[in-house]
């Protein structure tokens, strides 16, 4: 078992990731609504380092983390991609769905890496964080995910992939 202080550290490099990956997007793409989008999942996993950073420093110090205000994170990532219709300016096998694919493994990888520290835990407040975190990536994860689909349900059409 990982100490929380590993799994914080691992977590922060995972945002930082995260944030490179959807600024390099965001600068790549030619269309404003795609650089929105991106820059913006960007700023959300700068913020989420900082958050994890903010925890580590209090771990590190106290042996607990900081206080949470365990409100659930509202994203407006669903609602911005609805309304820009992103899955229109996005090509399946374009470098941004690679991006959106490569996106969809960070996340994995950052909800199973706090849920096996959030089940391993014997203290109930770094499980109560631990479990908070997991659900935190997954609304990323979520939104990344049904785009994909939308992306791969674009290309079978126009590809006529179907069988009917």
């Amino acid at each position: 078992m990982k100490s929380p202080e590993d799994v914080l550290k691992e977590a922060i490099l995972m945002e930082k990731r995260g944030q490179a990956l959807y600024n390099e997007v965001s600068h790549k793409s030619p269309d404003p609504d795609v650089k929105r989008i991106f820059s913006l999942m960007a700023e959300e996993e700068a913020m989420h380092a900082a958050f994890l950073s903010e925890q580590l420093k209090s771990f590190l110090k106290n042996k607990n983390f900081v206080k949470l205000d365990l409100k659930e994170e509202v994203s407006t990532l669903t609602e911005l991609i609805i309304n820009t219709n992103l899955k229109d300016k996005i090509e399946a096998a374009s470098f941004e769905g690679a991006a959106i694919s490569a996106a969809i493994e960070l996340e994995t990888k950052s909800i199973e890496v706090y849920k096996k520290q959030a089940k391993e835990a014997i203290d109930p407040h770094i499980k109560e964080m631990f479990e908070y975190l997991a659900r935190w990536e997954n609304t990323h994860y979520e939104i990344l995910l049904k785009l994909d689909e939308q992306l791969k349900e674009k290309i079978w059409f126009s590809n006529e992939f179907w069988p009917f």
